[in-house]
């Protein structure tokens, strides 16, 4: 097996030129946090994008910031932090759920992955907030869309075209993200006790009223005790998160408390243990059992997905939290099957929606279909894609099929 390690987009371009020629496939990785989640791949030889790195463009007065696709996450953020900035979408972390070290995604990765956090109902995704891009197609051509500038509209849409495609499109080289102020104050308010249906009725409520709630999940008994070091202890929260500056997030948490009085004990959780709390739920936190027992994301109506788990605890032995107002549910299989039938049928009966196998066994991964199963007419747009931007297949061959 050969391993390329690029320094430049230039070598990028060479490397990715001389598999498109040869028909050989190749596997894209970063630092590979990454690695575990798609159908496994079987290729002779990597493309490692880790020594590509470095920021190369960062003027936080016109909030933008470009960076090569290997840069690490962790680099990026601490830049920002200094600078009082963010990344406002917070992409989660794979890493220790898939077995690894924290801190070792990339920014390539972020949007080659659409990643996003618990502020995904304000903030959106990674595709949302993407300016620019560099890439290097399946055909071996560089291209490049958008530009450095938040008002620079041109080829943004082909940039968001390739957030999600998991390197099977194109290589990036560099990346160029819009940035945003970081809060001056947060605060969470957690409901505590509530079972899931009081849990999702909680959220609508706060959802639906004036207080601009920035994320809002729900863990229940136990889960609850296996974020932020224990710090909410093991009764369930229904965790509620207001931002900004102080005194409008006073406001908010005294109209939410008024809104949410009856609903059960309310417990104000200073700014720290907040954003260790919400860190915690970003990366699945509850699931990181360094074991192989797997574990779903699945992506749904908010009202409905308590309503799901609920029927699937009738016929399968899991464990389940809530991110999204009840929207994103993450499923860990405790008997260690999949249950990917059984899941995907109850999701088609409970209003439809995506899920994705995150871990699994190499064989579970090999044998079912690790990301949700496209309708026809979608899957051969797809096709069509693939075949514009790489006609070989040479790029993560087989990942999402």
């Amino acid at each position: 097996m050969s391993i390329f390690t690029p320094l430049t987009p230039d070598e990028v371009l060479s490397t990715v030129a001389w598999a498109a020629a040869e028909e050989s496939p190749l596997e894209i990785i970063g630092h590979g946090s990454k690695r575990g989640i798609g159908r496994p791949l079987q290729t002779e030889h990597t493309l490692d994008l880790s020594k590509l790195s470095g920021v190369t463009l960062y003027e936080p007065a016109e909030l933008v910031l470009s960076a090569k696709s290997g840069t690490p996450l962790a680099e990026v953020d601490k830049l920002l932090a200094e600078n009082g900035q963010q990344l406002a979408f917070e992409p989660m972390d794979y890493g220790p759920l898939l077995g690894g070290k924290p801190g070792k995604g990339t920014i390539g990765g972020v949007l080659g992955t659409n990643l996003c956090g618990p502020r995904r109902l304000k903030a959106g995704a990674a595709r949302d907030h993407i300016l620019g891009i560099n890439v290097v197609s399946g055909r071996g051509e560089a291209f490049k869309s958008g530009g450095r500038v938040v008002k620079n509209v041109t080829g943004y849409d082909l940039s968001k075209l390739m957030a999600n495609s998991w390197g099977t499109l194109a290589v990036f080289t560099d990346v160029t993200f819009k940035v945003l102020p970081a809060a001056e104050t947060e605060v969470t308010l957690a409901v505590r006790g509530l079972l899931d249906d009081a849990a999702a009725s909680a959220m609508a409520l706060a959802l639906g009223s004036s207080a601009e709630v920035s994320s809002a999940a729900h863990l229940p008994e136990r889960i609850a005790a296996r974020v932020a070091g224990g710090a909410l202890g093991s009764e369930a929260a229904t965790l509620l998160r207001v931002e900004g500056f102080g005194p409008s997030v006073a406001y908010r948490i005294t109209a939410l408390k008024t809104l949410l009085g009856k609903a059960g004990p309310l417990e104000e959780i200073a700014s720290e243990t907040s954003k260790a709390i919400w860190r915690d739920v970003r990366d699945i936190r509850p699931f990181v059992d360094g074991s192989e027992k797997p574990v779903w994301r699945v992506s749904m109506t908010p009202a409905q997905g308590h309503q799901m788990v609920l029927t699937l605890r009738m016929q399968a032995a899991v464990s389940a939290f809530y991110d999204w107002q009840g929207g994103l549910v993450w499923l860990r299989m405790e008997g260690g099957e999949p249950e990917a039938a059984l899941l995907r049928g109850l999701l088609k009966k409970h209003g439809g929606g995506h899920a994705t196998l995150v871990r699994a066994t190499p064989s579970h991964r090999a044998a079912l279909a690790v990301f949700e199963p496209q309708a026809p007419a979608l899957a051969a747009l797809s096709q069509r894609l693939k075949q514009e931007f790489d006609p070989k297949n040479i790029l993560n061959p087989g990942r999402m099929a």
